[in-house]
């Protein structure tokens, strides 16, 4: 990554946290688990369209997105996604090697210092609650590995960008200035979880730091 695009990201990074702070009453703990240089892969819920703004805004460095082709494809918002270097990752059945392509880009990035995210449930939540972890996270790890830091997001759960009471974006903002919880947890290393279902190891870690948001925003 040239320096003048690494500079513009890390712009691009605190306008969008001043932005999450107008829309939300938005708060953010564990900055301190992402490592300040080097290479990690973060992981957390998928609740709305809006998480990747706020996972963005909230993070202390700049975070590289993995998402749907179609939604990158957007034609008003394509120049956008480029810039900010979000990775495309396209269904099989629609382009064969798409997830090898995908992998390959991810593991460039990583190679390169640069911050991933993921949503490993790979797609937005339809009821509000946390589904299964599918086994492309693996697969990322098998290939890098790098610490892992899990995140929980809540209070998105109701909005306009949710399925809450309907496809999101098809109803009207409902919500001003909601209250919404980012929580980082410690990385995860692949050798502490020998043994066991590195999926679910990292669902129940991300389960238990939405919960934590939960908590917190029923006591606000």
């Amino acid at each position: 990554m040239t320096w003048w695009l690494k500079m513009i990201r890390c712009l691009l990074r605190r306008v969008i946290y001043v932005v999450m702070r107008i829309c939300y009453r938005f708060s953010v703990h564990g900055q301190d688990y992402l490592p300040k240089n080097g290479a990690a892969l973060v992981v957390c819920n998928h609740v709305s369209f809006m998480d990747a703004l706020v996972l963005g805004g909230g993070s202390p460095r700049p975070l590289r997105f993995v998402m749907d082709q179609p939604i990158f494809e957007s034609r008003w918002l394509k120049w956008w996604f480029q810039l900010v270097g979000a990775i495309p990752i396209e269904s099989e059945r629609h382009s064969p090697g798409a997830l090898r392509r995908t992998l390959d880009e991810v593991s460039q990035a990583l190679r390169a210092g640069d911050v991933v995210m993921v949503f490993p449930e790979g797609r937005i939540t339809p009821d509000g609650e946390i589904h299964n972890f599918r086994r492309g996270l693996e697969t990322i790890l098998a290939r890098d590995n790098v610490p892992v830091i899990p995140a929980g997001l809540a209070g998105l759960w109701g909005s306009w960008t949710s399925h809450y009471g309907g496809k999101a974006l098809k109803k009207w903002p409902s919500r001003f200035r909601a209250p919404v919880s980012l929580h980082f947890g410690p990385p995860v290393s692949i050798h502490e979880v020998e043994g066991v279902s590195l999926r679910r190891y990292l669902e129940t870690r991300v389960r238990a730091l939405k919960a934590a948001g939960d908590s917190e925003i029923a006591h606000r």
